[in-house]
């Protein structure tokens, strides 16, 4: 059954979360990122399908992730044997995780610091979560699209989205969807708690969609003739 205090996840309210320590003060609530959800969702399923309680578990998981302090205090996952990887990069545990962050962890990339758009080596928990707040002020909606196997080892697809409402490093705002498709496996202990997580996406999809909108600095101009040999594709 749904909690009284969300929808869409559990863990955030009620007797078990009295001595939770919440990262922000207090407890997340939900409603904007709720609302962007239920207009943008291509699937509605009943909390008793399997991708219904697949969704509130992932919902329920990245919840405690991005809002909870302290291991002890997460009811979903298995803290002790707790391991993250993404794209089949080398696995995390909930304290490294919990370190890097988020969002550096999801964008992890072997990728050229030269080429990269968005430089999780270069930002901490904090900033890349402010950047992230301020380039999707409704949040970053998540449902999922098909579950392919059920539990202990949970597969599914999912698509994560939201508008681009605020500036990214250093682009404007575009207004526009960003969105991104993966492949996520859950793997539960006897108790039913998530002890592995791996996802498999193209981040570059997404940072790809924030680098849209022109430069702030005017440094993107197209040449004209007043500016003689510049190249919009290849900027000094």
């Amino acid at each position: 059954m749904a909690e009284v205090g969300d929808k869409y996840r559990s863990y955030i309210t009620g007797e078990g979360e009295k001595n939770t320590v919440w990262r922000f003060g207090a407890p997340p609530n939900y409603d904007v990122v709720n609302k962007l959800f239920e207009d943008g969702r291509t699937h509605v399923w009943s909390e008793d399908s399997e991708e219904g309680k697949v969704q509130r578990l992932v919902k329920s998981w990245e919840m405690e992730l991005v809002h909870k302090v302290r291991p002890q205090d997460y009811k979903s996952v298995n803290a002790e044997k707790f391991r993250f990887s993404v794209n089949g990069r080398p696995e995390l545990t909930l304290d490294h995780l919990q370190k890097v962050g988020g969002y550096n962890a999801f964008l992890a990339t072997s990728m050229p610091e030269n080429l990269r758009g968005y430089n999780p080596e270069e930002e901490t928990s904090e900033s890349a979560n402010k950047k992230f707040v301020a380039t999707f002020p409704r949040g970053f909606a998540l449902e999922i699209l098909q579950v392919y196997s059920g539990p202990p080892v949970i597969a599914y697809k999912f698509r994560h989205w939201s508008f681009m409402e605020g500036p990214f490093n250093g682009h404007a705002p575009t207004g526009e969807l960003a969105q991104f498709f993966g492949i996520g496996i859950f793997t539960l202990d006897e108790n039913m708690k998530v002890e592995k997580v791996e996802f498999f996406y193209d981040g570059g999809e997404l940072i790809g969609e924030l680098l849209k909108g022109p430069a702030l600095d005017g440094s993107d101009v197209p040449a004209t003739s007043s500016t003689p040999g510049a190249c919009p594709f290849f900027k000094a």
